[in-house]
This record gives structure tokens, sequence and C-alpha cells, in this order.
């Protein structure tokens, strides 16, 4: 499986965060998500990205948060 690094910093998740993360997923498929601390290290505030993140990407993609990172797979149209 191909994986891809992506950092998130303290402007949080913004449109071009967005775009970045989509366009890591036409070549991979899972990206990490690194917290840095000025993005906040806060656990709750670390679930929250998560959450924020699968609503802007739409579906087929899935996240799981393990620490400050925050791993996103995009999943086969048709699956789920």
């Amino acid at each position: 499986m191909t994986q891809s690094q992506l950092q998130l910093g303290k402007h949080g998740i913004t449109n071009n965060f967005i775009e970045t993360l989509k366009d890591h997923f036409k070549k991979h498929k899972n990206v990490k998500v690194g917290i840095l601390k000025s993005a906040g290290h806060d656990k709750e505030k670390v679930k929250k990205y998560g959450k924020e993140i699968l609503e802007k990407l739409g579906k087929n993609y899935t996240t799981k948060t393990v620490g400050f990172t925050i791993f996103v797979k995009k999943w086969r149209k048709g699956v789920r």
C-alpha cells in the first residue's frame, strides 16, 4: 500500500489543505496527517479535526486517530 504524509499547522483545516489532501489521494490510498503543536496538542481537538476532514472530503473516506496523527483512507467506489 502506498501512503503519503501531510502536516496540519496553526491555520487548521482550510480549503487549501483539503485540496492538497485530495491531490495526495490521486496517487495514494492512505494519507497520514500529523498534527503540529501549533495546531493544538489536545486529544479532543485532534478527534474534531478528523471529523471535519471527513465532512469536507465526502463519501468513501474513513479516519482513524492515533495519538496526534490522523490516518485517512480512501475506499474504492461501490464498497461500504
